[in-house]
């Protein structure tokens, strides 16, 4: 796994060991960034975020800021890996739950331009209600939302749909207030 393009290209990024985490392939990154289009200065959200590689692949294509969540230490100690050795300041690394994140942040009234979750396959149909009254407070005007899930799962929010693509076994889905 490596980082796609920016300050980072190429750059090798260590994933945490175990099946507990699925990094998203480079192929996906690629193909999410591409639609994406620029990033610069963004505040980015990175939940569930498991190596920190969707976070990181933003940092490196200008984001001015990363928040990474996720409960696991062994992908909290993963990400601070790539983050030290990638030189990288301008992110913070929490080990917890993905929804205190979002209430910590709407209650300290903080927008992100970005915010990206991929929680585990299996997981999105319980978590998609209280994803969807906790994600608005947090999605700065014109930010997008990304949610990956599995190909077959087609992911729903509070907010307008802007695509939904199949990548073999993952989909991307974006979203905007």
């Amino acid at each position: 796994m490596r980082v796609i393009a920016g300050t980072y290209r190429g750059r090798r990024l260590v994933a945490p060991k175990g099946a507990a985490t699925r990094p998203t392939g480079d192929r996906v990154r690629e193909a999410l960034f591409s639609i994406l289009g620029p990033i610069d200065d963004a505040s980015v959200l990175d939940l569930y975020a498991g190596s920190g590689a969707l976070g990181l692949e933003a940092l490196s294509r200008g984001a001015r800021r990363c928040v990474f969540a996720d409960v696991d230490g062994g992908a909290c100690r993963a990400i601070k890996t790539n983050l030290a050795t990638l030189g990288i300041t301008g992110a913070l690394v929490l080990q917890r739950d993905a929804l205190s994140v979002l209430r910590d942040e709407a209650h300290a009234h903080r927008v992100h331009a970005l915010v990206m979750l991929d929680p585990p396959y299996g997981e999105w149909e319980r978590l998609e209600e209280r994803l969807t009254l906790a994600l608005p407070a947090v999605v700065a005007d014109g930010g997008r939302v990304v949610v990956e899930t599995a190909a077959k799962v087609e992911p729903t929010l509070p907010l307008d749909l802007v695509t939904t693509r199949r990548y073999g076994s993952a989909r991307i889905t974006i979203f905007t207030p």
